[in-house]
Order: structure tokens, then C-alpha cells, then sequence
């Protein structure tokens, strides 16, 4: 790689990832500010609404599954040069979005008790849990479209108008919820279902000003021909990525989700523990998401275009970038993990449980960075999907999760042996990632000529 070839890989990279990443950061910091505020009230309200939640995090898998899929096509289309067919794409995903978004509003309406009732037998988190799903639910109406929108600012070149938006939401949020949860200034006090007024409020808030904005800048936006177009082609090139990319993240997040259930079998204090865990991890790894999504799109432009050599090069140099991200996320929490404890209101037993989860969690953010830079990041931009299917399976799976499981429900270990074990599946991953990386299965244009669909 030449020198002005570094220099326009870095300009690009750095007008991509800092916008995402900081994006990403307020998105977290909207989670973090809900659980600073309702820690400051009760242990049982930051649990509960931590376990309420987990529904919004399944939602979004599937989301994010159609949006990616979609997006890693956008992104060749549009280094193509082919306007038409990356608006026939948004409306497409836009569509999925809403209707996934549809049902699992219903679901959390309807039906809160019986979802509260998947993660905890604590009578007092299902009736706080159950409360706050009932009106967080219509927020789910306006989150999935918004992520479209997203999308297609950041290929669009318009990554940092989205992290405007994630700004001014961030502030709303923070404001509405220290006034609805604490009641000041008159306004009732509300306690959990005040974040989850405050969420409905902010998400609102994002969607109208996306689809503002869009007109304003003459983007890409929904219209009636696209909402009609369908292709079987093209939209079976989208399930090729999205299908193996649902997998994946279902396997992974619903492991993920079952680290709430084990931890909300083992009490109130190891919930809580590993509630504000979960926090700080997602703070910490802003960066690496933020690089991801550069690098799919940055190579996905270049592969659209057919300029394979570049775009080797540009994985390459994105691996590199991944262990060094990935040391500097280990270095952070390392740094930032005794700061955290004196930010909630929490038992002794809990203040100890967290301590110890945020210094395992170091090593487990150093992973997730590599593995998500490549394997979330390198390999969908070119088709690649089926290997992060293939690795949460064998190592969330077939390792981690059983062995927590057991631990939990059958050998009763205590509480930090088995989180170390349901933490373990993404160092699992590192040994296998860089020999399927060398296979360059990514390497891939997956564009079509319009006059042929």
C-alpha cells in the first residue's frame, strides 16, 4: 500500500468509524445514563428493567440481521454506482424492519408477565419488568426504521449528520428521565416506567428528524415505486447474507440473552452485577463496532467496483487495526473498572461480584474487538457470512453456555466460576480467525447488472 493510499485508507476509516463509534457511545451512554438513574433508586428496578430489556436486544437481532444483509449489498451497489437499485434495497429492509418491529411490540404489550417470567422467578422484577414492557413497547415501532435510516446515511457519506441525531436523543433521554423517574419539579414520580416513557419519547424523536433529514439532503428515502419493487434475484442476495447473519445472531445474542436468565437465577445481587457489566462492556466497545461498520462499507464499495487487490489490502490493514483496538479496550476497562463500583447504589455482595466480572471482562473485550472488526466487519462486506454462524455455534454454544448451565442448575459453583465460563465463547474464537480470514472467501462481488433483473 502506497503512501497516499494509507492516507486515503485512514481518511476514509476515520470519517466512517468515529461517527459510528460515537454513535454507538451515545447509544450505549443511553443505556448506561437509564441504569445509573434507576440504580441511584433501587436495585430491583435496574435488574428488572436490565431483564425487560432483553427483549428490545432479541428484536434487534433479527433488525440487524435484515440490515446488515441489505446493507452489505447497498454498500456494493452504491460503489457500483447504481442509485436505483440501493433505493429498491432501503425499502426493502425498511419494510422487514417494520414488520419484525410490528410483531415483537405486540408480543411486549400483550404478553409482558410471560416474557418477565423467561428471565426471573423474582415476583417483584416480573411486576416491575412487566410494567416498563408495556410502555417501552411502542418505542419498538420506531427503532427498526431508524436503523435503516442509519445505514444509509453512513453510505451515503452522511455518518456524522446520524451521530447529530444520536446526540440531541442522548440529551433528551437523559433529561426526560431525571424528571420522570425521580419526579422533580412536580412532574410524578414514575420510578422504571419513567425510562421507558423517556425511550418511547427519544426514539420518536430519532425516526422524524431520519426521515427530515433525508429529504433535506436529497439522500435516498422510501417512495412508492420502491415500496412496490421486488426482485427474487436480488432479494435472495440479500437472504444469502442476512439468513447466515440472523443465525449468527440469534445464537449469539440469545447466549447472550441466557447470561441473563443464569444470572437471574443466581439473585439479585449477581444480576445487578452483571446488569452494570454489561454496561461498561458496551461502553468500552464503541470503537470496535464503529471500525466494523467502516470497514464493511469501505470494502463493500471497493468490491461493488471489482477492485479486488485494494480491497485485500484494506482487510489486511483492518486486521492489524483490530489488535490494537482490541488492547486499548483491555486497557481501558482495566483503568476504568474501579471507578465503575461507586457509581451505583449496590450491596457489598454485589460491589464484590462486579469487581471481579469487570476484571475478567478485559480479556473477553479484547476478543470481542478482534472478532468483530473481521468477522462482523471483513467478511459480510464480500458474502462471507456463514463462518460467525459456524464459530458462536461451536464456541457459545457447544462450550460456553452448556458448561454455565451446568454449573448453574446441576454443580451450583459459585457465581464468578460460572460467569468466567459463560464469558469464555469469543477468547474461544481467536485461535480459528485468521486462518479463515487467509481463505479470502470474502473476496467477493455480489452486484448484478440492473438491465438483467
Amino acid at each position: 500500500m502506497t503512501r497516499e493510499e494509507k492516507k486515503e485508507f485512514y481518511r476514509e476509516l476515520l470519517a466512517l468509524a468515529i461517527p459510528i463509534g460515537l454513535q454507538n457511545l451515545l447509544a450505549a451512554l443511553i443505556g448506561a445514563s437509564d441504569a445509573l438513574m434507576l440504580g441511584r433508586l433501587t436495585q430491583d428496578a435496574v435488574s428488572a428493567v436490565s431483564l425487560a430489556n432483553q427483549i428490545a436486544f432479541i428484536m434487534n437481532l433479527f433488525i440487524g440481521a435484515a440490515v446488515s444483509g441489505g446493507g452489505a449489498l447497498i454498500a456494493q451497489y452504491w460503489g457500483k454506482g447504481d442509485r436505483q437499485m440501493v433505493k429498491n434495497l432501503f425499502c426493502t429492509i425498511v419494510k422487514y424492519a417494520f414488520i419484525i418491529s410490528v410483531i415483537f411490540f405486540a408480543a411486549a404489550l400483550f404478553f409482558p408477565q410471560q416474557l418477565m417470567r423467561i428471565y426471573t422467578n423474582d415476583a417483584a422484577l416480573i411486576r416491575i419488568g412487566a410494567s416498563y414492557l408495556r410502555v417501552v413497547s411502542f418505542s419498538y415501532l420506531f427503532g427498526g426504521v431508524t436503523q435503516c435510516y442509519y445505514l444509509m446515511m453512513k453510505i451515503e457519506g452522511n455518518a456524522a449528520k446520524s451521530t447529530v441525531i444520536s446526540v440531541v436523543t442522548l440529551i433528551a433521554d437523559m433529561t426526560i428521565d431525571f424528571f420522570l423517574i425521580y419526579g422533580i419539579a412536580g412532574v410524578p414520580a414514575l420510578g422504571a416506567n419513567g425510562s421507558a416513557y423517556s425511550t418511547v419519547a427519544v426514539e420518536a424523536i430519532a425516526l422524524i428528524w431520519c426521515v427530515v433529514q433525508s429529504y433535506r439532503l436529497e439522500g435516498i428515502h422510501p417512495d412508492r415505486q420502491g415500496m412496490k419493487w421486488f426482485s427474487a434475484v436480488v432479494v435472495k442476495d440479500m437472504f444469502r447474507i442476512a439468513f447466515p447473519m440472523l443465525a449468527s445472531s440469534l445464537a449469539w445474542g440469545l447466549g447472550f440473552s441466557m447470561h441473563s436468565l443464569i444470572m437471574g437465577h443466581l439473585g439479585t445481587d449477581a444480576t445487578a452485577a452483571a446488569s452494570i457489566a454489561s454496561v461498561a462492556q458496551e461502553l468500552i466497545t464503541c470503537v470496535c463496532k464503529g471500525i466494523s461498520s467502516g470497514a464493511g462499507i469501505v470494502i463493500g464499495k471497493l468490491l461493488g467496483k471489482s477492485m479486488f487487490d485494494r480491497a485485500k489490502e484494506y482487510g489486511k490493514k483492518f486486521c492489524h487495526i483490530s489488535f490494537w483496538v482490541g488492547g486499548i479496550h483491555m486497557a481501558l476497562l482495566c483503568v476504568l473498572s474501579p471507578i465503575v463500583t461507586h457509581f451505583f447504589v449496590l450491596s457489598d455482595n454485589a460491589k464484590h461480584y462486579l469487581t471481579a466480572m469487570l476484571v475478567f471482562s478485559a480479556f473477553f473485550v479484547f476478543a470481542y474487538s478482534i472478532n468483530t472488526i473481521i468477522v462482523c466487519g471483513i467478511f459480510p462486506a464480500g458474502g462471507d457470512a456463514k463462518y460467525d454462524a459456524l464459530s458462536v455455534f461451536f464456541a457459545t454454544w457447544c462450550f460456553s453456555l452448556p458448561l454455565a448451565l451446568l454449573e448453574t442448575f446441576v454443580f451450583h459453583w459459585p457465581v464468578m466460576a460460572i460467569y468466567i465460563f459463560m464469558m469464555a465463547d469469543e477468547i474461544v474464537k481467536l485461535p480459528w480467525l485468521y486462518p479463515r480470514y487467509k481463505k479470502f472467501y470474502w473476496l467477493n462481488n455480489l452486484t448484478r447488472e440492473s438491465e438483467l433483473l
